[in-house]
């Protein structure tokens, strides 16, 4: 394999590498944006909350001056049923005693039933503000290791920029041109593993002469469909040696039955 092929073969894994990490720290501001959402979820569950309670109180504090009114009135009318002379003012005054009554009687019901909300808004507000603390806690580690996880990305990412630095050094103009252009026009894969007679990218079968040729590895050539400067993995001939030895030193008996 030629060197320049060899070198835009480790050209576009650190394009990819690259490109990963871009696309997490581009990402970053809207991933600490939706951890800033949720605190701001449960901050407003807080106020909501707060603001029932609220609301609550203002609504007892007005039934207890009508109340305090119709009971001024109640008062009025006892006291001016001892006074009364005829019959028919008796009736009347009763009438209006038991109107009174009735009326407190009405607003004691709301301020119990306020009171017991009341009770059920304090454990709600308990509740909110205990899970805005324990989202706090998440919220801040969370962030914690999103950041340092972007500077850990970072400097990654200024490593991978020196590698491609060095590399595109190594290269001729003309492997990065064909390189940059393929890769424009390709989503940024511009290189392509032959493999059983296939190009990997688009899974086009190959013409024997270009896989040989390809094989080879002596110049660089590209995919007839999607353009691709290909390529072929070698096979270490360690690995063939080794086989070939380990089968050696089997009996026959092992070796048959191992074949798959």
């Amino acid at each position: 394999m030629i060197p320049d092929l060899e070198r835009l073969i480790q050209l576009q894994r650190v394009d990819r590498e690259v490109d990963t990490r871009r696309k997490v720290l581009a990402d970053l501001p809207s991933v600490l944006g939706a951890l800033d959402q949720r605190m701001a979820d449960r901050q407003a569950d807080v106020t909501t909350a707060r603001h029932a309670l609220s609301e609550n109180q203002a609504a007892r504090r007005a039934i207890e001056k009508d109340l305090a009114v119709v009971q001024g009135r109640l008062t009025k009318f006892k006291d001016q049923l001892m006074e009364v002379k005829t019959n028919k003012e008796y009736v009347a005054m009763q009438h209006e005693i038991a109107m009174a009554q009735e009326g407190v009687s009405g607003f004691e019901d709301k301020i119990l039933e306020l009171l017991v909300q009341s009770d059920e808004q304090d454990a709600a507000i308990k509740s909110a503000e205990q899970q805005l603390k324990d989202e706090q806690q998440k919220v801040g580690e969370e962030r914690r290791l999103h950041e340092q996880g972007a500077v850990r990305l970072q400097k990654e990412l200024d490593a991978l920029m020196e590698e491609r630095t060095r590399i595109l050094g190594e290269l001729t103009p003309a492997s990065i041109a064909l390189f940059d252009h393929v890769a424009k026009q390709r989503k940024g894969y511009a290189v392509a593993e032959v493999r059983d007679g296939h190009c990997m990218a688009c899974q086009v079968r190959l013409r024997p002469q270009v896989v040989n040729e390809v094989r080879r590895g002596d110049r660089l050539l590209q995919c007839d469909s999607c353009q691709r400067i290909l390529f072929v993995f070698p096979t270490p001939p360690a690995t063939a040696q080794s086989g070939a030895s380990t089968d050696a030193a089997q009996p026959a008996s092992a070796s048959s039955t191992s074949t798959r």
